[in-house]
């Protein structure tokens, strides 16, 4: 006799209502994130495109901006030495801020993740704090401290260090001190970041084995903070390689970067093309840079982790 308490699997999915198919099931993360996408192009990629279509344009010192499309621009950038100096002298203000930023932000960031509370809290509201004042005031700042009447040049003075106060500024000197206090909250939290996903428990097992400090240091805790390390270095390079009120205030007119030349050419000469064309090389250059080393960093950081 068959066995009627059985259920009948196959005749009960047949005869199971079907859900209706939703149409635009596989549209629905576009849906949602249209909006951020498209405050993202209106604010970031038009501005950007319009930039680089200035930049192509022509232009004459008695007639403005004109219709015709030209590349002379960038080739005039691309073949005069004055532009070279400039990319130069910012490539390496911006890579000196962030060898400065990693020498001194990483240990800083270690010693802060063993401090106690209140203590951590504490230290870390003092070195984030300057994120909330301008970047103009704390420039204005460095520029009395580093005058020659200035707290720094007094200090050396008294101690017996310099006979005459040193010029720092108006001096590429000046700047880097001054752009690495800016930027250094920027590897800091990076770093920070990165060592809140650090299991101490892996540190005190190689203590336990008999490893050195150092070794720890290099073995395991390195690693777990380079993706940090990184992040914060790409961080401080864009921003101090396209950094504007710093250089201007503490550079004065003679010490260019390239910032403050492209302002140059759209407010004091009102060749906006060139000026265009200017900040569309800082992007490309800052870009090729970023990319590149990010990768030659990786590359070479794993093939020591590996060995």
């Amino acid at each position: 006799m068959p066995d009627t308490a059985t259920p009948n699997l196959a005749g009960a999915h047949a005869m199971a209502p079907r859900l209706p198919r939703r149409p635009f099931a596989g549209a629905a993360p576009w849906l949602l994130s249209a909006p951020a996408l498209l405050l993202f192009c209106a604010m970031l990629l038009v501005p950007l495109l319009l930039t680089g279509l200035l930049s192509l344009h022509a232009f004459d010192g008695t007639r403005g901006v004109l219709p015709a499309m030209t590349a002379a621009n960038y080739l005039e950038i691309l073949g005069d030495s004055y532009y070279h100096e400039i990319f130069l002298r910012t490539a390496g203000m911006a890579l000196a801020v962030t060898v400065l930023a990693v020498v001194f932000g990483v240990p800083e960031t270690l010693i802060l993740s063993r401090m106690r509370s209140p203590w951590r809290g504490l230290f870390l509201i003092v070195i984030l704090g300057p994120l909330l004042i301008s970047v103009v005031v704390r420039t204005l700042g460095w520029a009395i401290l580093m005058g020659n009447n200035g707290l720094i040049n007094e200090t050396l003075q008294w101690l017996g260090l310099v006979d005459a106060p040193v010029k720092l500024v108006f001096t590429q000197t000046g700047v880097i001190i001054a752009l690495t206090h800016v930027m250094m909250p920027f590897m800091v939290i990076s770093v920070w970041a990165s060592l809140q996903k650090l299991d101490p428990q892996v540190e005190q097992a190689g203590q336990a084995f008999g490893a050195s400090p150092f070794t720890v240091f290099r073995r395991v805790i390195l690693p777990q903070i380079l993706p940090g390390i990184l992040s914060g270095s790409i961080i401080v390079f864009a921003l101090s390689a396209s950094a504007f009120a710093t250089p201007a205030i503490l550079g004065g007119r003679r010490l260019k970067v390239v910032a403050t030349a492209a302002y140059d050419e759209f407010l004091n000469t009102l060749n906006w093309p060139l000026g265009a064309a200017i900040a569309v090389l800082l992007l490309i250059a800052n870009v090729i840079v970023i990319v590149g080393c990010n990768r030659l960093v990786e590359r070479r950081f794993r093939q020591v982790f590996e060995a």
